[in-house]
């Protein structure tokens, strides 16, 4: 029996945390550059498939609800066949991480504090995600719904500041650049709710109240959804597709050209107050997550004697990758949506059909587990 147990609305809010940084930063930048003034109908499209998978996420682990998506592989494909999905898991959720790193960085670092070394940030984030997911899943629930409200605030900011620049020509005409390439440019949100998607099949035993029809995962993809697009309809509007897609962190120039009233005019700086809650969340989401991979895969009882080594493994690889910003942006839009969506989608389908011919392997794992 899971002892720590978060509410529907909790797991909500870590999906929105999980999804909403990197897909109004990095993520509207490179959908620009494909496919210009698209790029809201190309990450509508990313949405949708997002939904489709988290619902089949939570109908596979509705199977065995107080298993974790690791210990079903275990129950479906053996010793070695769990071990070799966690190990997929632990390398996509490291992945994961040095995209979370890279958003947080570039933002400061690029906007705010140039002369800082960037191995500061990189230790602040170190140091909150470990105390943080040392403190375990309810702690982090319960600040996933402070970074939430934050978020919506900032969502109701950015309309408020940019509604009088906006000109919807600038979004004409519908699907210039063809159906096929806007839908293949969807591939970039694609891999923010991947990330979701996966840690959702981990945290899984962990929510109390799963639903049957409005599963909070799909609420959460939703959710976080509704407030992602406003921004690339916002961003194609005021900045125009051309201005957005030669930034790398397009969000940010957006929060400089908002005006909100007379006093508040520089609204970026409160965008990044409001941000980094939802940042030390994703950060501290991820360390938990890949350390209960880690506990799981060498059959431990607790993650926390992992989670201090695992924390450093992760933030090493990140610091690497993100010393160079060439670099980072190669494997942000290239490797590191290759690697999240050949497992966060192949994964959850292969569970469900392996589910359905080894029905009871499945239920005499969950039994013994």
């Amino acid at each position: 029996m899971t002892k720590v147990q978060i509410s529907g609305g909790m797991f909500i809010a870590i999906v929105i945390n999980l999804i909403y940084a990197k897909a109004i930063g990095l993520t509207q930048g490179s959908i620009a550059r494909e496919v210009g003034s698209d790029m809201w109908l190309a990450t509508l499209l990313a949405i949708i498939q997002g939904v489709f998978v988290m619902w089949l996420t939570f109908k596979v682990m509705s199977r065995a609800p107080k298993h974790t998506i690791i210990q079903h592989s275990f129950f479906l494909l053996g010793k070695w066949g769990g071990k070799i999905v966690a190990l997929l898991l632990f390398l996509f959720l490291t992945g994961a991480f040095v995209v979370v790193l890279a958003t947080f960085v570039y933002h400061l670092n690029d906007y705010f504090l140039p002369d800082a070394p960037i191995y500061l940030f990189c230790g602040v984030a170190f140091i909150v995600g470990v105390f943080s997911a040392f403190h375990g899943l309810e702690v982090l629930g319960r600040v996933a719904l402070i970074g939430g409200l934050l978020l919506f605030f900032l969502n109701m900011l950015i309309i408020l500041g940019s509604l009088s620049y906006f000109d919807i020509r600038e979004l004409m005409p519908v699907f210039d650049s063809g159906v096929v390439r806007t839908a293949w440019a969807s591939r970039f949100h694609n891999s923010d709710w991947a990330i979701a998607t996966v840690i959702a099949g981990i945290l899984y035993p962990s929510i109390a109240k799963k639903g049957s029809t409005f599963h909070p995962g799909v609420m959460g993809i939703l959710f976080a959804g509704f407030m992602v697009i406003m921004w690339p309809i916002l961003e194609a509007g005021v900045l125009s597709p051309e201005v957005t897609g030669s930034y790398n962190i397009s969000c940010m120039q957006m929060a400089r050209s908002a005006e909100v009233g007379l006093f508040l005019h520089r609204y970026e700086l409160i965008m990044i107050a409001f941000f980094a809650v939802s940042t030390f969340t994703q950060v501290s989401i991820i360390f938990l997550s890949a350390s209960i991979c880690t506990q799981q895969m060498f059959g431990m009882k607790d993650f926390r004697p992992v989670l201090i080594p695992v924390a450093l493994l992760l933030s090493s690889v990140g610091l690497w990758i993100v010393l160079d910003h060439s670099r980072a942006m190669i494997f942000i839009e290239n490797y590191w949506v290759t690697l999240a969506l050949s497992i966060a989608i192949p994964l959850p389908i292969l569970l469900w059909i392996l589910g359905k011919i080894f029905k009871g392997r499945l239920k005499q794992g969950a039994k013994g587990g």
